[in-house]
């Protein structure tokens, strides 16, 4: 085979290229390899590093723009090593005085809000004091304890100052809500609702004068709705996705309510907490 003696780019190793090939090379300006291997190399811009964990004496290879960091890691136990043996700083809380590893002031968080509420010089009991009056305001609104979800913002204040969301019901005077699903609740209209959830959806809509049935059977079904309003059928989904038999006898009744051309409203805790929004969802 006639062909003419080229030198690999990469090794400078010399090697026979055929005559159509060297031309067509020169012609778009193509470089000469003696293989896959030399090609790859060529191509491969990772520079070497060693790992900075100081236990470890592994070389690696990185992209060029890795050199930028200041330590690399030839894994990611490598790193998590080296980072954790930084962190072990013996410090002493200045609230405490309690011995405590980290790169925190303090110990906890509790020692924290200590020193916040010091610093701003504002007295405990003043924040207190506004929990209570928000809890007594929504009392006096709505005729009942509010539940954690509709006091976003207070909740977590409220756990902090009195330890427990009860705790700061009881402050205000009031009996802490029972479990939302534990017990039937008597609604303002008099009809007997079998969550407090259920509840809070039949003083709305007596609130609103909306006429309304509570516990209405599906036709020709043993099962039943929470709530008729015209022909229109209302369930609270409260457990959608948490129970399978609950999700399968919710599929039940949507198939019914297919069937019979009912028109089904659903409402899902998210439409009652933290915001009520029964009036976007209910439209008679």
């Amino acid at each position: 085979m006639n062909g003419i003696e080229v030198k690999c780019y990469f090794c400078n190793k010399k090697f026979i290229k055929s005559i159509g090939r060297v031309n067509e090379a020169k012609k778009f300006g193509w470089k000469f390899y003696c293989g896959p291997t030399c090609q790859h190399k060529n191509r491969n811009k990772q520079k070497i590093f060693k790992c900075s964990n100081p236990n470890c004496n592994n070389i690696f290879s990185r992209a060029p723009n890795d050199a930028r960091t200041q330590n690399l890691f030839c894994s990611h136990s490598c790193a998590a090593i080296f980072h954790n043996e930084r962190r072990k700083i013996h410090k002493i809380c200045p609230i405490c005085n309690k011995n405590f590893i980290g790169w925190r002031k303090y110990c906890s968080k509790n020692c924290y809000i200590k020193t916040a509420n010091s610093d701003r010089k504002i007295p405990t009991g003043i924040y207190k004091q506004k929990i209570i009056s928000r809890i007594c305001n929504f009392y006096n609104k709505n005729g009942r304890v509010p539940v954690k979800k509709e006091m976003y913002g207070l909740y977590r204040t409220a756990r902090k100052l009195f330890g427990t969301w009860n705790n700061a019901i009881k402050a205000a005077g009031f009996e802490p809500n029972p479990v939302m699903f534990s017990r039937i609740h008597v609604a303002k209209d008099g009809h007997r609702c079998d969550s407090l959830t259920e509840k809070i959806i039949d003083d709305w809509l007596f609130k609103n004068k909306i006429e309304h049935e509570r516990n209405v059977f599906y036709p020709n079904s043993r099962y039943t709705a929470d709530f008729k309003i015209n022909n229109k059928f209302v369930e609270f989904f409260g457990l959608k996705g948490e129970l399978k038999s609950y999700d399968k006898n919710l599929e039940i009744k949507e198939e019914i309510a297919r069937k019979n051309n009912i028109e089904l409203i659903g409402i899902y805790p998210k439409d009652l907490f933290p915001k009520n929004n029964l009036s976007k969802i209910i439209k008679i």
